[in-house]
């Protein structure tokens, strides 16, 4: 079995500020971090590996900073890590981003067949949750998002049953590999690194990837060329400075709070009664 793990370097978003000049995001002297939701998708492909077998392979685009993300990931028990970085991936959104990575996991998939592809469920300097989506559709895989439990994966009938959280209520999802999961936060714990794991990440050669290496040729399709998200602003909300009103009700129960709450509403909104009763009629 093959699982490849999406990961990225992010800075550690709470230490981020925006300049109160430019509105831009002041990323000096920020750490930087594994973006925490990659670390659940690399937990459970860690489980996966020690139940079945297998080999863990970790993949990001980034700058050559990002070689420490990857490292972490050694440590943490992947098997081995690529950076795919280059010049001309400078500046992608989301659709030049799965472009290139789905290229990359497809090249990974020359050396050895990717039976699953893992990705968290979304990064915490973007929150857009598009990539792994993306890389999916691309590749022409299976999708299952925002999952919190892998149940059962069986490799003679090459099937997968996760639980996915869904607005209302669980769904339990079976389906065929090879597939992407991205998983979401709490699903698992993260292990600890093991010292022959953590050794082993300081001495490991770490495949870096250029463009032509990940098996991309078309220039347009990458970095701003292949990127038709543009960011307008970028800005900090303003503090709010109205101060929280203190209502009394008549006692604790929750038919009077909520009579006092209704009435103090329909006062300071004259009209809402007369919407909501127009809504209903």
């Amino acid at each position: 079995m093959h699982i490849v793990v999406c990961i990225k370097q992010v800075p550690d978003s709470a230490q981020i500020r925006v300049h109160p000049v430019t509105n831009t995001i002041m990323r000096q002297g920020v750490p930087a971090i594994v973006n925490p939701y990659d670390l659940f998708s690399l937990e459970e492909a860690l489980r996966l590996k020690d139940v079945h077998g297998g080999r863990v392979t970790v993949i990001t685009m980034g700058p050559p900073q990002a070689e420490a993300a990857l490292r972490k990931c050694i440590a943490f028990g992947a098997d081995e890590a690529i950076l795919v970085t280059d010049r001309a991936f400078a500046g992608a959104d989301t659709l030049a981003t799965s472009y290139a990575l789905a290229s990359a996991i497809t090249q990974i998939g020359k050396d050895q067949a990717v039976d699953m592809v893992f990705a968290g469920k979304q990064t915490i300097d973007g929150d857009t949750a598009q990539v792994g989506p993306g890389i999916a559709k691309r590749m022409d895989l299976q999708l299952l998002t925002y999952v919190s439990q892998v149940d059962a994966l069986d490799l003679m009938t090459r099937t997968v049953r996760v639980q996915r959280r869904a607005e209302g209520g669980v769904q339990v999802l079976t389906t065929k590999l090879p597939c992407l999961v991205t998983m979401l936060e709490g699903s698992n714990e993260m292990r600890f690194a093991s010292m022959d794991n953590m050794f082993r990440a300081a001495r490991y050669q770490l495949k870096v990837w250029d463009r032509v290496a990940a098996g991309i040729d078309d220039v347009g399709k990458i970095g701003l060329k292949g990127s038709p998200t543009v960011v307008s602003k970028v800005f900090a909300p303003q503090a709010r400075t109205q101060r929280a009103e203190i209502i009394d009700t008549e006692s604790g129960e929750p038919r009077d709070i909520a009579l006092t709450l209704l009435s103090k509403l329909f006062t300071q909104h004259p009209k809402l009664g007369e919407a909501i009763s127009k809504r209903a009629t």
